[in-house]
């Protein structure tokens, strides 16, 4: 059988051109390859990654005329996913085609009605798969559950109102089949030490994910929705020997909350270190664990911790409150500070809210000025699809097709400033943020051409943020 994966493109200009500083292999598709016995011949196809992609899915199916079609996609490429299927239905008509992926296991009821697609797949798409290439292989049909929602069924609404399935334990997940993408393509910007000489400004970076899920509930977010309440874990002899095999020597590490099991992620840093295994890292952390725990992140720098991303969100208990985030902004500026002692690079995530006024703004420039030097980046609060807050705000939503415009940084609830002097004010906030950048502080030295590219690059992203009212 011949089986076709496929990561769709973005169309947004503003998530394009954050592609310019960060953009990662599609680990999702790998491990969803992963389920797949090799005697079944497999391609992925990584349209996020083509100038052409539509040319790119069309010549790809008129060659290659796969049996199966797997697509995953958030919910801003949902539209693009239904799209692609339909391309792909009028040359193949006898194809199976299925989609799967966040906005498949958070939404599945957009698309009951595509009459292209005919199965949706929720939850881990790797331990899916296998089940389902195992169904076709025996002749017993398209399993109907949970997991598995014939598009047509009498049963899909039903099915589709379920909770995402329970997330399987870690050790049934397949290994990542990374031989079937080009890996050369795919790099995260890296800041450097204070000092030091770069090779490249945009090392290649592999994807790496040690664990699924979070247990806090933070009203924004979904991903404790996605995975139903659990956390699921590598175990770090499984975690260490990963990193070991792979060729790259820098690693993103792609978990929710990689650090919430102090223990296991103790273990994983002394093991590295114990075996010599010289990488960078980068990874996700949140304020309160780490300063919980400084200690665990002391010995991750020694293993190689380049840069934690941290979801600040605010400097104002009000706003944390609302968030439900159980941090305080001590919390946020203690955690600031100790990643400053340890000497790892901050990446501070920022949440603007639809509500905010020019007061609002300046006071976010402030965090600005007390968090850096530092990567700071800023989103626009929107409720995502698939919590209480996407419902109790439908009402509300400023465009017709709101998944569309889920990405965050499109609003997609009414602003209190004029929705063009807002997204001026969210400009200028990158713009404030670009001037405190840490490889600037610490006169890090980096190729003329990549710097260039980083100029270049960051001019147009911001200039896409500048008029983003626009797309509206």
């Amino acid at each position: 059988m011949k089986i076709l994966l496929v990561r769709p493109h973005i169309t947004l200009k503003v998530a394009q051109r954050l592609h310019s500083f960060l953009h990662l292999e599609p680990l999702a598709l790998e491990i969803v390859a992963g389920g797949i016995d090799e005697t079944h011949e497999t391609r992925i196809l990584d349209l996020a990654s083509l100038k052409k992609p539509e040319n790119a899915f069309a010549d790809t199916i008129n060659a290659f005329r796969p049996d199966l079609i797997g697509f995953t996609g958030y919910s801003n490429q949902a539209k693009t996913v239904k799209k692609l299927a339909a391309s792909a239905r009028t040359v193949l008509p006898g194809a199976l085609i299925i989609t799967g992926g966040v906005h498949a296991t958070v939404a599945p009821l957009d698309y009951r009605d595509c009459a292209d697609i005919d199965l949706v797949v929720r939850g881990e798409g790797g331990t899916a798969m296998r089940r389902l290439i195992r169904c076709m292989e025996d002749g017993s049909g398209l399993p109907e559950d949970d997991v598995f929602l014939p598009v047509g069924s009498p049963a899909y609404e039903r099915l589709a109102a379920l909770p995402p399935p329970e997330l399987p334990e870690y050790r049934d997940v397949p290994a990542p089949r990374r031989e079937l993408v080009d890996r050369s393509g795919y790099f995260c910007i890296w800041h450097g030490e204070k000092g030091e000489k770069l090779d490249s400004l945009f090392p290649r970076t592999a994807s790496m994910r040690t664990s699924v899920g979070c247990p806090n509930r933070c009203n924004f977010c979904v991903v404790h929705h996605l995975a139903n309440g659990k956390y699921r874990q590598r175990s770090p002899e499984d975690t260490v020997a990963e990193i070991e095999s792979l060729p790259e020597k820098h690693i993103y590490f792609v978990d929710d909350e990689m650090f919430i099991n102090t223990g296991r992620c103790r273990k994983i840093a002394q093991m590295l270190l114990d075996r010599g295994i010289e990488k960078k890292y980068v990874s996700w952390a949140r304020a309160d664990t780490i300063c919980r725990h400084p200690e665990l992140f002391r010995i991750w720098k020694k293993a190689g911790l380049s840069l934690l991303y941290v979801g600040l969100e605010s400097m104002e208990a009000e706003t944390l409150e609302g968030f439900n985030k159980g941090i305080a902004p001590d919390v946020n500026r203690r955690s600031v500070q100790i990643l400053r002692e340890l000497g790892i690079g901050l990446h501070a995530a920022f949440m603007v809210n639809p509500e905010f006024d020019e007061e609002d703004f300046q006071r976010l420039r402030e965090a600005v000025a007390y968090v850096s030097p530092a990567e700071v980046t800023f989103t626009v609060f929107s409720p995502s699809p698939g919590t209480r807050l996407w419902e109790e705000h439908s009402d509300e939503f400023i465009c017709p097709d709101p998944y569309a415009f889920y990405d965050c940084f499109h609003t997609i609830l009414p602003t209190k400033l004029p929705l063009k002097h807002f997204y001026k004010r969210f400009a200028q906030l990158y713009l404030c943020s670009a001037r405190n950048n840490p490889w600037r502080h610490n006169r890090i030295k980096v190729p003329v051409k990549d710097f260039l590219r980083f100029m270049w690059s960051g001019m147009r992203y911001g200039l896409s943020l500048r008029y983003i009212y626009r797309d509206y």
